[in-house]
C-alpha cells in the first residue's frame, strides 16, 4: 500500500515518540497505555454508572492532553482491545476536527496515510474499529478537501486511494474500500454543526464536480460485476459486500446535489437534483434495469436497499430528459414496477413492502397523469396498482405506516382527474371508488379484532389519523356520489344497530363499543369528506350529499349527548369535534353561500333553517362537552379550539353574540356551570392551559357589544374580581395554602392573558388596564418574589405582563394628561428585576431543564422588554432626566440574563432566539447610547452573538441581525465622522466604544466577510436586509475589504479574474463615503447586479475560493 519509508515516517511524525526519549519515558508510555485500556473498558462494558462516568472524564482529559496525538498511535500499534483501538481512532477524529489550533497539513496527510496503511494491513479488524477509522479518513478527506501542496489537492484522490483496496483479492480489502467511498460520500453530504455551512456546501459542491459520478459509476459497474458472478449471498462477507455496494449506490443518489438541506421528514415530495453531466447514466436503461434485476435475484435482507435506489432514480428531476426521452424512462420504470406486482412474494417483507410504496407513491410526485396514461401498458398497471392498494388496506395492520405512500399516490391521481388533458382512458372512476371502499370497510372491520386481541387502536394516534383523512378527503371526492352512498349505508346500518343495543335491556358492553368505534371511524370519515369539498369543483348535488351525511351525525350527536349523564366514549366525541370543525370551515363563515342545498336538506331533516340555527347546535355542543368532560383535557381543549375559531369571523361573531346561550357563558363563565375552571381538581398547573383560548373567544364575544359599557364589563370580570380578592387575602397572612394560591393565581393570569388578546381596541384594553392597574399589580409582583424558581407559577405571570404591555392595534394610546405609560414601564421593570435577579441564583441547572426552569422564563422576559421599549407610548427620556432608574434598572437586568446564556443556547432555542435578537434590534436602534457604554467584554458578547445569528437558519433571526449590525455600525460611522470633525461634545462613552472597535477590529472583519460570504456563496433569501450593513461594513475597513476582494478575484481560474474584478469594480461605482438613504439604496441596487453577476461567473468554474480565505 504505502512505501515502507512513508510508513515509516508516517508512524514517526504521528507518534512523535523520537530517539532521544529515554527508555524510562517509553515505560511511562506503556504504564499509561494500561491505564487507558483500563478506562476504555470501564467506558463501553461497566454496567455501574459512576464508574462509566468517571472513566468518561478521564478519557476526555486524554483527549485534551498535548501528547494525545502519540498515544493514539501507541493504542492502535500496541493496544490489546478492540476498545482501545476505537478510542484511538474517536480521539483522532477530534484532534482532526478541532476549529481551533488545527493540526498542521503534514501531519493530517500523515494520518491519512497510516489509516490507510493501517486498514489495508489489518483487514479484520472489529467492525466498529474499521468504521471509526473510516470515518477518521472520511473527516480528515472532508475537512482538508481545498488544501494544496505543491499546487497539488493533497486530499481529492480518494478513488485511486480505494482502488488499491479493490484490487486486493480478499472480499475483506473490496468490503473496505467500498465502505470507504460510502462512508465519505456520507460524509461530505452531512453539514457540520462545528463547521460554517458556507464551507461545506463549498466542499460538497466541489465534490459533486469532481469526484461523485466516477464514485456511482464506479457503484453501478460494480454491482453489473457482482450481479453476472452468481454471488454466494449465504457468505457472510459477499452478502457484506454486496450491502455495502448498494448503500454506497444509494448515498450517491441520496446526495444533496443543489444544497437544500431538506428535512428527512419531507422527503416524499422531494425531486432528485441530478447534474446534467449524469445524463448519460439515466438515458441508458441498463442502469435502470440493473437495479430492477437486483431486485428479483437478491434476498429480502439486501433487496430494500434496491428499491431505496429505485425511489431515487424515480424521482430525478424532469428537467434532465426532453420529452421524448421522460416518456421512455417512465416506460421502463412503469415496467419494472409491473414485474414486482406481477411477482409480489418479495413483498410480504415488511422494508421491501414500505420502499415499494414509496416508489409507487414516486410515480405520481414526479409524473404526470397525463405521461402516465400514454405509458403502454398503463391500463394493466393501474390495474394491478389498485388491486394492491386494496389487499394492503385490508390487510390494516400490516406495516401500518406503509399505507400512507399508497393513499398519497391515489390522492395525487385523484387530484389530477379534473386537469388531464390526454385522450387515453385513465380509468381512476373504475378504480378510485375501490380503494376509498377498502380503505373504509377495513377501517370498520378492524375495531372488532382490535377489541377482540387487544391491539394497538390506530385511533390513539392522532397524528396518523388525521394525515389518512386527510389523504381520503382528496380520493373520496372522485366519484362522490358512490361515496356517499356507501357512507350512507355503512353509517345507518352502525346507528340502527347501535341505538337497538342501547335500547335492549341485556345487550353486552362489548357489542356497544364495537358499534361506537365503527360510528367513531365513521363520524371521522364524514369530516374528512365533507372538508374536501372544493368551491370551483362542487355541484348542487354534491352539496345534497354532505346535507345527508350532515343530518346523520347531528342525529347521532342528539343521540350520544343524551346519554352523557350515565356514559360517553372519548374516541367518539373527538370525532366529533374533527368533524364539527371540517363542516365549520366549509359551510359556515363570511365566504359561504347561503342558498346552498346542505342548508336546505338540514332545514328538511332536522329543522335548521339558517346559518344562526346552525351556529346554535354548536354552541350547544361546545356548552355540553365543557359541562360534561370538564376533567377530559383533549376533549376540552379540542372543544375549546372551536369556539375560538367561531369567535375569530365577522358576521359569525355578531350571529352567535345574539344566542341565548352565548349570553349565558358570558354571565356564567364560574367553575360551578364550567368544571375545567375548578382549581382544586387540576392534576397539574399546566392542564390550565386552556384557559387561555376560552377567555380568548369570550373576550371576543363581549367585545362585539361592549362599546364603552363600564358596568356591564365590571360584570363580566366578578368572577376574576372575586379570584384576586382570594388571592391577596391569602397573601396578607403568613400561613396559606400554598397548592391553593398558586392554582388561583395561575388559572386567573391565564384567563386574564386570554381577555388581554382579544382586546385590539382601544376602548376595551383601557378597561382592563383600569381594572388591574394599580389595585392587582402588586399581587403579580408578590407572586414572582415568592416561586420566582416554579415555572408552572411565573411564565403565565409573565406572558400576562407581556401581552399588557403589548400595543397591538395601537390600543395602550393614554390621554396626554396621564402618566400611565410610565408607570406601567416601571412596573415591567419591576418585574424584570425581581424575576431576573432572583432566577441568577438558582445556581446550576441540568442541561435537560435549563430550557424549562431558567430559559423559557428569560425569554419571556426579552419579549416583555421588547414590547414595551417598541411600544411608543413612553417617552424613555425622562427617567434620566428626573434620576428615575427604571429603565436602567431593567436594562442592567437584561445584561445579566444575557451573560449567564451561553452562544450555543442563544440559537439553540427558537423561541430565546427570536426573543433576544427581536429585543437586540430595538436597543441598537433607539438605545444605542446604552449599548456603547458597556463594559468590552459585554460588547464582545453582542457582536459576537450577532456574528453567529448571521448565519442562522431561521430567516428572522438573521435579518433581525442585519438590522441590529446595520445601527451599530452606522453609529460607529457617526462617531468617527464626528471625532475627525473634532466636535467638543462627543461624549466620553462613545469615545470608549470607538476604542473598543479599534482594540478588536477583526470583529467587525469576521462580519465583513460572513456577509459578503453569504451573498456570493448562499442562496441569501434576505438580500436587502443583508445589503443594509454591508456598505457600512466596507466603508469602516476599507483596506479589508480590498484585501477580501484580491482574494476572491485571485481564487478564480485565470480567464475569470478580469470578469470577477469587473464585477467588485461595478458594485462600488456611484458610491460615496457616507450612509445617507440615497447612497444606501444604490449600493443595494449595485448588489443585486454584483450577486447575479458572480453567480453567472461562477457557474461554469469548480473552483472554490481557497481554505484559508474567509471561509475558513
Amino acid at each position: 500500500m504505502l512505501t515502507e519509508c512513508e510508513n515509516l515516517r508516517a508512524c514517526t511524525l504521528l507518534g512523535g515518540v523520537r530517539e532521544e526519549h529515554e527508555w524510562s519515558k517509553m515505560a511511562d508510555h506503556v504504564q499509561s497505555l494500561a491505564q487507558l485500556e483500563i478506562l476504555c473498558k470501564q467506558l463501553y462494558e461497566t454496567t455501574e454508572t459512576g464508574v462509566r462516568l468517571q472513566a468518561e472524564k478521564a478519557l476526555v482529559e486524554f483527549t485534551n492532553s498535548p501528547d494525545c496525538l502519540s498515544k493514539c498511535q501507541l493504542l492502535l500499534e500496541r493496544g490489546s482491545s478492540s476498545y482501545s483501538q476505537l478510542l484511538a481512532a474517536t480521539c483522532l477524529s477530534k484532534l482532526v476536527s478541532r476549529t481551533s489550533n488545527p493540526l498542521p497539513l503534514e501531519h493530517r496527510i500523515d494520518i491519512r496515510n497510516y489509516v490507510l496503511n493501517y486498514l489495508a494491513t489489518r483487514p479484520k479488524l472489529a467492525e466498529f474499529v474499521t468504521q471509526a477509522l473510516i470515518q477518521l479518513y472520511s473527516r480528515i478527506t472532508k475537512l482538508g478537501w481545498f488544501d494544496c501542496q505543491k499546487d497539488d489537492y493533497v486530499f481529492r484522490n480518494v478513488i485511486a486511494d480505494v482502488t488499491r483496496f479493490l484490487q486486493q483479492d480478499s472480499v475483506e480489502h473490496c468490503i473496505i474500500g467500498v465502505t470507504i467511498l460510502s462512508q465519505l460520500t456520507n460524509e461530505i453530504n452531512q453539514a457540520d454543526t462545528s463547521h460554517p455551512l458556507t464551507k461545506h456546501r463549498k466542499i460538497a459542491s466541489s465534490f459533486r464536480d469532481s469526484s461523485l459520478f466516477d464514485i456511482f459509476t464506479l457503484s453501478c459497474n460494480l454491482l453489473k460485476q457482482a450481479s453476472g458472478k452468481n454471488l454466494n449471498l449465504n457468505d457472510e462477507s459477499q452478502h457484506g459486500l454486496l450491502m455495502q455496494l448498494l448503500k454506497l449506490s444509494h448515498n450517491c443518489l441520496n446526495y444533496d446535489f443543489i444544497g437544500t438541506s431538506t428535512d428527512e421528514s419531507s422527503d416524499d415530495l422531494c425531486t432528485v437534483q441530478i447534474p446534467t453531466s449524469w445524463r448519460s447514466a439515466f438515458l441508458d436503461s441498463s442502469t435502470l434495469q440493473l437495479f430492477f434485476d437486483l431486485y428479483h435475484s437478491i434476498p429480502p435482507s439486501l433487496s430494500p436497499l434496491v428499491l431505496s435506489c429505485l425511489v431515487q432514480i424515480a424521482s430525478v428531476r424532469r428537467s434532465l430528459f426532453n420529452n421524448a426521452e421522460r416518456a421512455k424512462f417512465l416506460s421502463h420504470l412503469v415496467d419494472g414496477v409491473k414485474r414486482i406486482l406481477e411477482n409480489p412474494q418479495s413483498l410480504s417483507d415488511p422494508n421491501n413492502y414500505h420502499e415499494f410504496c414509496r416508489l409507487l407513491a414516486r410515480l405520481k410526485s414526479n409524473y404526470q397523469l397525463g405521461e402516465l396514461v400514454k405509458v403502454e401498458n398503463y391500463p394493466e398497471v393501474i390495474r394491478l396498482i389498485a388491486n394492491f392498494t386494496v389487499t394492503s388496506l385490508q390487510h390494516w395492520e400490516f406495516a401500518p405506516n406503509s399505507v400512507h405512500y399508497l393513499l398519497s399516490l391515489w390522492q395525487r391521481l385523484a387530484a389530477s382527474v379534473p386537469y388531464v388533458k390526454a385522450t387515453e382512458p385513465h380509468l381512476l372512476e373504475t378504480y378510485t371508488p375501490e380503494v376509498t371502499k377498502a380503505y373504509i370497510t377495513s377501517r370498520l372491520e378492524s375495531v372488532c379484532i382490535i377489541l377482540r386481541d387487544g391491539l394497538e387502536d390506530p385511533l390513539d394516534d392522532a397524528g396518523l389519523v388525521q394525515q389518512q383523512l386527510d389523504q381520503l378527503s382528496t380520493i373520496g371526492r372522485c366519484e362522490y356520489e358512490k361515496t356517499c352512498a356507501l357512507l350512507v349505508q355503512l353509517f345507518d346500518q352502525s346507528a340502527q344497530t347501535y341505538q337497538e343495543l342501547l335500547q335492549s335491556t341485556n345487550s353486552s358492553t362489548i357489542d356497544i363499543t364495537v358499534q361506537e368505534g365503527r360510528l367513531t371511524w365513521l363520524v371521522y370519515i364524514i369530516g374528512a369528506v365533507i372538508g374536501g369539498r372544493v368551491s370551483f369543483a362542487s355541484t348542487d348535488e354534491q352539496d345534497a350529499m354532505d346535507g345527508e351525511l350532515v343530518c346523520r351525525v347531528l342525529q347521532l350527536m342528539n343521540l350520544t349527548d343524551s346519554r352523557l349523564a350515565q356514559a360517553g366514549n372519548e374516541r367518539l366525541e373527538l370525532a366529533m369535534l374533527s368533524f364539527f370543525e371540517q363542516f365549520r370551515k366549509i359551510y359556515i363563515g363570511d365566504q359561504v353561500q347561503k342558498s346552498s342545498k346542505l342548508y336546505r336538506r338540514l332545514s328538511e331533516v332536522l329543522g335548521l333553517n339558517d346559518e344562526t340555527m346552525v351556529l346554535s347546535v354548536f354552541i350547544g355542543k361546545i356548552i355540553t362537552n365543557l359541562k360534561y368532560w370538564g376533567q377530559c383535557e383533549p376533549i376540552t381543549s379540542k372543544t375549546l379550539q372551536l369556539l375560538n375559531d367561531l369567535s375569530i369571523g365577522y358576521s359569525s361573531v355578531r350571529k352567535l353574540v345574539k344566542l341565548s346561550a352565548v349570553q349565558f357563558m358570558l354571565n356564567n363563565h364560574t367553575s360551578e356551570h364550567f368544571s375545567f375552571l375548578g382549581v382544586n381538581n387540576q392534576s397539574n398547573l399546566s392542564d390550565m392551559r386552556c384557559r387561555t383560548t376560552f377567555y380568548t373567544a369570550l373576550g371576543r364575544l363581549l367585545m362585539v357589544d361592549l362599546g364603552e359599557d363600564e358596568d356591564q364589563f365590571e360584570q363580566f370580570m366578578l368572577p376574576l374580581t372575586a379570584a384576586f380578592e382570594a388571592v391577596a387575602q391569602m397573601f396578607s397572612t403568613n400561613t396559606f395554602n400554598e397548592q391553593e394560591a398558586k392554582r388561583t393565581l395561575v388559572g386567573l393570569v391565564r384567563d386574564l392573558r386570554g381577555i388581554a388578546f382579544a382586546f385590539n381596541a382601544k376602548t376595551s384594553f383601557m378597561m382592563l388596564f383600569d381594572w388591574i392597574y394599580p389595585a392587582y399589580m402588586p399581587i403579580l409582583q408578590r407572586a414572582i418574589e415568592l416561586w420566582y424558581h416554579v415555572p408552572a407559577c411565573t411564565t403565565p405571570v409573565l406572558k400576562l405582563m407581556a401581552e399588557l404591555v403589548h400595543n397591538r392595534s395601537q390600543r395602550l394610546q393614554f390621554d396626554v394628561s396621564s402618566p400611565n405609560g410610565i408607570l406601567l414601564f416601571r412596573e415591567t421593570s419591576k418585574m424584570i428585576t425581581t424575576y431576573g435577579n432572583r432566577i441568577l441564583t438558582i445556581g446550576e441547572v441540568p442541561k435537560d431543564q435549563v430550557y424549562s426552569v431558567k430559559l423559557k422564563g428569560v425569554s419571556v422576559c426579552f419579549s416583555m422588554l421588547k414590547a414595551v421599549l417598541s411600544g411608543n407610548y413612553v417617552n424613555f427620556g425622562v427617567f434620566r432626566l428626573y434620576g428615575d432608574d427604571a429603565l436602567d434598572n431593567a436594562l442592567q437586568t437584561f445584561i445579566k440574563l444575557l451573560l449567564s446564556i451561553p452562544h450555543s443556547d442563544l440559537l439553540d432555542y427558537p423561541k430565546l432566539s427570536q426573543s433576544f435578537y427581536s429585543l437586540l434590534e430595538v436597543l441598537t436602534q433607539d438605545h444605542m447610547n446604552f449599548i456603547a457604554s458597556l463594559e468590552p467584554h459585554v460588547v464582545m458578547y453582542i457582536l459576537s452573538s450577532i456574528s453567529e445569528g448571521l448565519t442562522a437558519l431561521d430567516t428572522m433571526v438573521c435579518t433581525g441581525c442585519c438590522s441590529s449590525l446595520d445601527h451599530i455600525v452606522t453609529y460607529l460611522f457617526k462617531q468617527l465622522s464626528r471625532s475627525t470633525k473634532k466636535r467638543p461634545a462627543a461624549m466620553a462613552t462613545d469615545d470608549r466604544f470607538l476604542h473598543i472597535m479599534q482594540q478588536h477590529p477583526e470583529m467587525i472583519q469576521q462580519m465583513l466577510s460572513t456577509v459578503l460570504n453569504i451573498i456570493i456563496f448562499e442562496d441569501c433569501r434576505n438580500q436587502w436586509s443583508m445589503s443594509r450593513p454591508l456598505l457600512g461594513l466596507i466603508l469602516l475597513n476599507e483596506k479589508y475589504f480590498a484585501d477580501l476582494r484580491n482574494s476572491i478575484v485571485n481564487s478564480q481560474p485565470p480567464e475569470k479574474q478580469q470578469a470577477m474584478h469587473l464585477c467588485f469594480e461595478n458594485l462600488m461605482e456611484g458610491i460615496e463615503r457616507n450612509l445617507l438613504t440615497k447612497n444606501r439604496d444604490r449600493f443595494t441596487q449595485n448588489l443585486s447586479v454584483f450577486r447575479r453577476e458572480v453567480n453567472d461567473s461562477m457557474k461554469n468554474s469548480s473552483y472554490g475560493v481557497n481554505s484559508n480565505d474567509m471561509m475558513s
